[in-house]
């Protein structure tokens, strides 16, 4: 059963930020379209503040049906369309994958992948992640680098697969939180604000190897 017009939706957006990442908003689906669903803009259903979603937002969701069960399914941002209000598009789910299990969690492992990340300030340095996801990541830097909440990074990530080849994902990034740690580096988590499919995809692929990489030991 797909989720109807007028029906709410209620979701968790990918983050690298543990916190942020179990929030969960609702939004009201507007209108269906072939390929996707327009929704309004989604609350903060502890707030009831606005939430602001980027293209490629990754989103965990679920709809209640009439008879009360809980249907889950994966779906992730794919457009904006102006109406009497601003409209957001999300991809359709294809009812085979629509499921009565609940899944909260994004696929994110941990991984030590070189990553460039450039600036405003003329802040540019080379370090590395702590861990990577299809939402967003987390690197470990110099405390020297003024990386505040909100800011804006272009990231150019190297990424190893198992067979040995090498692949470069670049994206733009939001700084969702900065912890300082006691040996005065600091702990940035970061989630992608533009990212083309073939980008993700790239560091998707290596979230999977990794996983099974887990679960094989």
């Amino acid at each position: 059963m797909l989720p109807r017009v007028n029906q709410m939706l209620f979701f968790e957006i990918a983050s690298s930020d543990e916190a942020e990442a179990a929030v969960e908003y609702k939004a009201r689906i507007a209108d269906e379209l072939e390929d996707g669903l327009l929704i309004e803009t989604p609350l903060n259903e502890s707030t009831g503040r606005m939430k602001r979603l980027y293209l490629g937002d990754e989103l965990s969701v679920h709809f209640v049906t009439e008879d009360g069960i809980k249907n889950y399914f994966d779906s992730h941002v794919i457009g904006f369309r102006e109406d009497t209000i601003k409209l957001i598009k999300i991809r359709k789910p294809d009812p085979d994958r629509i499921t009565k299990v609940q899944r909260r969690h994004f696929l994110r492992v941990p991984a030590e992948l070189e990553i460039s990340v450039t600036a405003v300030g003329q802040i540019r340095f080379v370090t590395h992640t702590d861990d990577v996801g299809g939402g967003g990541i987390s690197f470990l830097c110099d405390g020297k680098w003024a990386i505040t909440r909100e800011m804006v990074l272009d990231c150019w990530l190297l990424v190893p697969y198992k067979n040995g080849s090498l692949e470069h994902a670049s994206f733009k990034a939001e700084v969702v939180r900065v912890v300082e740690h006691t040996s005065g580096r600091k702990q940035v988590m970061i989630k992608f604000v533009s990212i083309s499919d073939s980008e993700r995809q790239k560091i998707i692929r290596y979230c999977f190897e990794r996983q099974l990489d887990f679960r094989n030991r």
